[in-house]
Parts: structure tokens; sequence; C-alpha cells
């Protein structure tokens, strides 16, 4: 798994934003929710908030909910003392207890069992748990962080997510938008992990070449940053030194792109004709072109359009 140190990487305005927010949050100390698609990088953000506040020296305990068997929720999150239960030969501390004087991250909450829900929501509250066949209650300190890539108001509109835990959880939110929407950051990302891999490897892998950025900024990117980084995975397999051209793609990602493929001159043409007509107006041009403003601005310096230009 590729580390930036929880770097939460972007030039959207999206990202920005968020980078701006993340230090206020984490000061707060209020619980917070973190929505998006798988692969957006929830628990990263996570990390982040942890990392950048009064807990950061404390533990980052991490539980993915929707990996709990019903029958051992309890205990993963509580713990359970010798005896509690057949196999339980010696006591175990949970999750909560774990995460004591730091950070307790819950990833996927909305796969939580409803039994389960109302216990949580019972030890959030009072700062309370009790172990698995334990006599008494154990006070804990813990920070909640939760994330899901479900929809949490509409499952709690359908009965399928306690309202009360839901509205406990949503003190702080930050909803995390997918690459589709943010295709500016697409190259940040997958330099910053080419960057680490080529430290990590002592390689030269250089940019994408034009043909290639074109490829990149009209796929939607289904899995999100967790893809990109598979995809500088999937390059150092055979790195290529300096520029990477389409015919450097490792088989599975040649076959993914190969519809996007265009040849440059098309592309700096079509770009040329969407600026006639519209005027050169580059806002009503990069919305014709189906790329951002900040794509359009990176592809006037590549292909050295001007307004000047014939054509």
């Amino acid at each position: 798994m590729l580390q930036h140190a929880h770097a939460i990487l972007g030039i959207s305005p999206a990202m920005v934003a968020l980078r701006g927010y993340l230090p206020k949050i984490a000061r707060s100390l209020a619980t917070v929710l973190i929505t998006g698609e798988t692969g957006t990088g929830k628990e990263r953000v996570a990390q982040a908030v942890h990392d950048l506040g009064p807990r950061a020296h404390g533990p980052f305990i991490a539980l993915n909910c929707a990996a709990l068997p019903e029958g051992l929720i309890e205990s993963e999150l509580f713990g359970h003392a010798r005896g509690a239960f057949t196999g339980a030969h010696v006591a175990v501390r949970g999750h909560m207890a774990q995460a004591d004087g730091g950070t307790l991250f819950l990833d996927e909450i909305g796969e939580m069992r409803p039994q389960a829900q109302a216990k949580l929501l019972r030890a959030i509250e009072t700062r309370e748990i009790r172990p698995v066949g334990g006599q008494r209650g154990v006070a804990v300190d813990i920070r909640v962080v939760a994330a899901t890539n479900q929809s949490l108001e509409g499952m709690v509109a359908h009965g399928l997510f306690r309202a009360d835990l839901y509205y406990r959880l949503n003190v702080a939110r930050l909803d995390l938008p997918p690459l589709r929407d943010r295709p500016e950051d697409v190259g940040v990302l997958l330099s910053a992990a080419i960057g680490e891999l080529n430290r990590r490897d002592d390689a030269d892998v250089g940019r994408p070449d034009p043909e290639l950025e074109h490829c990149l900024a009209a796929h939607d990117w289904p899995g999100n940053v967790r893809e990109v980084r598979n995809l500088a995975e999937a390059l150092f397999i055979d790195p290529p030194r300096g520029t990477i051209h389409f015919a450097d793609l490792p088989p599975a990602f040649a076959r993914l792109f190969a519809p996007y493929r265009i040849a440059v001159s098309d592309e700096r043409a079509r770009l040329v004709a969407a600026l006639t007509a519209t005027h050169w107006n580059k806002a009503q041009a990069a919305k014709a072109m189906n790329w951002s403003r900040m794509t359009l601005y990176r592809k006037l310096a590549q292909y050295h359009v001007e307004h000047s230009i014939e054509v």
C-alpha cells in the first residue's frame, strides 16, 4: 500500500476546501462522519483527522464493521472477559478499549447490525463499555470517526440505520467527491504515487505523454484513488524510463484505456474548435470538452494554443 504520510492530495476546489477544513475539525474533537465512494480515501482522511488533532500521540484503531461476524460484534467492540463464551480462554480488550486516549475509526458503519448500533450509541454517549461477560463497566476516553459509502440518510428513512446513532455521528461531516468529479486531481495523484515508487525502487519513471494524459482524463475512475495507485503499482512491474507512453501500460490497463485513444492532433483540433464555437469563452469550452477549467488551461499550455491562433 502506498503511503504519503496521510497527505490529502489534489488541486481541485473540493480538495483544496477539504484541506482547509480538516485542521478545524481535528482541533474540535467532534465526532466525524466521512462519506464517499469506495476508494476515495476515507481511512486516509480519518487518519489525518487524528494526526492533526490533540490526540495525535494516542492510538488510532480502525475497525471494519462490514467484516465483523454478527456473533462477534460486541466482543470486537467491547472486548470479553475470560470464560465469557466457549473458546474465551483469556480476557481480550476490544477496539474501544484499545483506542482509549486516541481515535476509534469505524469504517463501513452502515454495515453494522441494528443491535450493535444500539450498544455502540450507548457506549459513545456514556463513554463506558462493558466487556462481554464482564461484571462492571470500564470508562474509555475516545474520539469516534465513522465512514460509509452508503447513504445513511436513506438507510434511516427505510429503518435500516438508527436515527439516534446517525445524528450522534453526523456532527462534523466530510464528503469526499469521486475522482470522476475532479479529473484535474488524477495527474497529481499519479505523479505522487510514481514519485514514491521511484524512490522506493530507485527507478526513473516520468510523466505520461499527451496521448496517455488524454486517456487518464477521459477515464471515469470507478475505483477512485485506489485505482490510480493500482495503475502506478502496475507500471512498476516493468517500469519504463522517462516518459510513459501508451505502449508502456500493462495489458489490463491498455485494454481499459484503449477506447479513449485519439491522436494528439485530433484533441488539439477539437479544443480549438470548441474555443472558436464559444467565442473563446473558456468556461463554456471546458464544458463542451467535458473538462474542468484546470484541465482546459493545462491543455492550452500543452498544445500551445493562444487566442491569436488561426483556425
